[in-house]
């Protein structure tokens, strides 16, 4: 058995990498860059060395940095976790040339299954069925154009190194391919360093149906079942569940034996997943289940098969590292109960889902019901150089209603200020009819958007309580009160019919002596900060409305500001030009995604200062669209 290990990865996996390797008595090295400096999980190791600069590119993309941490502390083995270099082929062998044991795939398998056109044709070969698309050499925009015709609108743009939604795109119309391309390309080159790409036909009424399967280097290959990924944003996974709802057995056994033929035709060692998508426009059916992928790591979404199975599959990865044969046999393994897990990010679903930074002044995850997975805690930074996840929560119960039950729950009780975060977007998903009936596809958030990320509201009375307390305050002569514009309210004079006050950052009107009944429960932070509310996994934060004057550029007066800090890519307007509501303005790269901002309403473009290839920050005024009402 390994006996130290480095985990070449950070936040939440390598917090559940170190948890395991503990259990198991296995001494853990963390590596980190100056913005994880203070992390958890270079606080749980029980030896950490720092790698660089806090870019990825710097420090965790940077092989050899890993490869020397680990032969200066004495550590046996590498742990890649997943992203970062989790499947690159050429870092894994530099991991074994060096005289160590890599925790993973072997290098040929990885680059089998790497690219998804070689893995496409790969597959066709080992009989498991692919879907329809176009995966050859020729990357011409004009054969790729003629080839998505050949195949049918709408089709799916496909980075063939891509993964984690990035390098994806749908197109709906010959019109919009080119542009679709161009931006499929961009982003592939800057995520992937590679930017060819595949064409799939694009089906209609998509599941995502993945098969988690387990290798030995004894010549034995396992499944441990099925899950289901359909609830996806922009091809982000966002709730995963196992086992897969709709399943019967016959069609389980179909496509697991098919996950388990893919592994063995690349000689697979250690975890790995064949991702599928299912046509379910009559429900799953054996015959229209096409392979998609092959991803040569632990997935995000492991903890639901850990849940209804019983087994550790990192203590699985370690022990196959270290040569052993598999704990168990295909017979011996068995689904038990349900189990949902729900991706807890630091984002603001109400201004499309973009990235939060900042301080975690107040985190609240952990719930006795739910198994919470995360790498950050109470006072941590979420830094713009990585993933915003916050947290895993998954939910294990007898049946899938009580386990939607449970999530949510959990969900609900979420707290987090004052950095953005997605609860209240994942406590109404996970409400929404299509998801409860198990009828949900992967366009199933694209189609719902509008009520799932429609802003929550907090109960009047909650506003009325406050509303009562600065009145009460501005009774006895609190200056911060009349500065506040609430002044009025005096013993034996008339009352204060209402009081201004800000509701994350809106004016609204609040009657302070408004009566009834209110489940909110507060946190008061104090003084002239206001509150906090939180409710149903949505966060509120309420002051007092201030009469200083203060002026500022903000979204409601056409001023297009950084929602970030990130480069800007692409610049699409010049100064003086004329613009619709919606039109896309310029295309700012932050967090590894990209992001398009947009014309607010009708005008003209004035005070332009972006320019692309710049670096900005957030809430920096990138132009200014002057209305043409004015």
């Amino acid at each position: 058995m390994i006996k130290s290990l480095l985990i070449a990865n950070r936040g939440e996996i390598a917090c559940r990498i170190i948890r395991t390797a503990r259990a198991m008595g296995i001494r853990t090295i963390a590596v980190y860059s100056d913005a994880d400096a203070k992390a958890l999980h270079v606080r749980s190791a029980d030896e950490a060395v720092h790698i660089g600069p806090s870019p990825a590119a710097e420090s965790y993309l940077v092989g050899e940095k890993i490869i020397a941490a680990a032969k200066a502390t004495g550590a046996e083995a590498i742990h890649p976790g997943y992203g970062f270099l989790s499947e690159n082929a050429n870092f894994a062998q530099a991991v074994l040339d060096a005289g160590l044991v890599w925790v993973g795939p072997k290098p040929e398998s990885i680059r089998a299954m790497g690219l998804k056109d070689a893995a496409k044709q790969l597959m066709r070969s080992a009989g498991v069925p692919v879907t329809p698309g176009y995966d050859g050499a020729d990357q011409s925009p004009e054969r790729l154009a003629q080839e998505a015709e050949a195949i049918g609108y709408p089709v799916l743009i496909k980075a063939v190194a891509g993964g984690g939604g990035k390098g994806m795109r749908k197109v709906d119309a010959p019109a919009d391919f080119a542009a679709a391309l161009e931006s499929c390309q961009r982003e592939a080159r800057a995520s992937f360093g590679n930017d060819e790409v595949l064409l799939e036909k694009w089906i209609t009424s998509p599941r995502h149906i993945e098969v988690q399967v387990f290798g030995d280097n004894h010549g034995n290959v396992v499944h441990l079942f099925e899950r289901d990924c359909s609830l996806q944003r922009r091809h982000q996974k966002v709730i995963e569940e196992a086992p897969a709802p709709g399943m019967d057995e016959a069609t389980r056994e179909a496509i697991c034996a098919a996950a388990v033929r893919a592994a063995k035709a690349v000689d697979y060692e250690g975890a790995g997943t064949i991702e599928f998508i299912a046509d379910a426009s009559e429900g799953l059916r054996a015959d229209r289940i096409f392979f998609m992928e092959m991803n040569t790591r632990l997935q995000v979404e492991h903890p639901v098969t850990e849940e209804i199975t019983g087994v550790d599959l990192v203590e699985w990865q370690l022990r196959v590292a270290s040569g052993e044969a598999l704990p168990l046999k295909q017979e011996e393994l068995r689904i038990n109960g349900w189990a949902i897990e729900a991706r807890l990010y630091a984002e603001d679903p109400a201004k499309g889902f973009l990235p939060s930074t900042g301080r975690l002044e107040w985190l609240q995850v952990s719930d006795y019901s739910a198994r919470v997975d995360t790498g950050v805690e109470k006072g941590a930074d979420v830094s713009p150089f990585y993933d915003p996840m916050i947290a895993k929560v998954i939910c294990h119960a007898k049946d899938r209603d009580a386990a939607i039950a449970g999530l949510r729950q959990s969900i609900g009780n979420v707290q987090v200020w004052p950095v953005k975060q997605n609860a209240w977007f994942l406590f109404r998903l996970l409400d929404l009819p299509d998801f409860k009936s198990g009828r949900m596809t992967t366009g199933s958030i694209g189609d719902h958007l509008e009520q799932l990320t429609a802003l929550p509201e907090l109960p009047s009375l909650s506003l009325a309580l406050y509303a009562g307390d600065l009145l009460y305050a501005d009774a006895w002569g609190d200056d911060y009160a009349r500065q506040s514009g609430i002044g009025g309210f005096r013993l034996n004079s008339d009352r204060k019919t209402s009081v201004r006050l800000l509701v994350d950052g809106e004016t609204i009107e609040v009657d302070p002596e408004l009566e009834g009944d209110d489940p909110v429960f507060d946190l008061a932070i104090g003084g002239n900060a206001g509150k906090y509310y939180f409710r149903n996994g949505a966060t509120f934060h309420v002051q007092p409305y201030r009469h200083d004057g203060t002026g500022h550029h903000s979204a409601a007066d056409g001023a297009i500001l950084a929602p970030m800090p990130g480069k800007v890519i692409a610049v699409d307007v010049a100064e003086g030009d004329h613009v619709t509501a919606g039109q896309r303005l310029m295309v700012l790269e932050a967090m590894k995604m990209e992001h398009a901002l947009t014309a607010p309403f009708d005008g003209t473009i004035t005070g332009l200062t972006a320019s692309a290839g710049a670096q900005v920050q957030v809430d920096a005024v990138l132009c200014v669209v002057e209305s043409a009402e004015e």
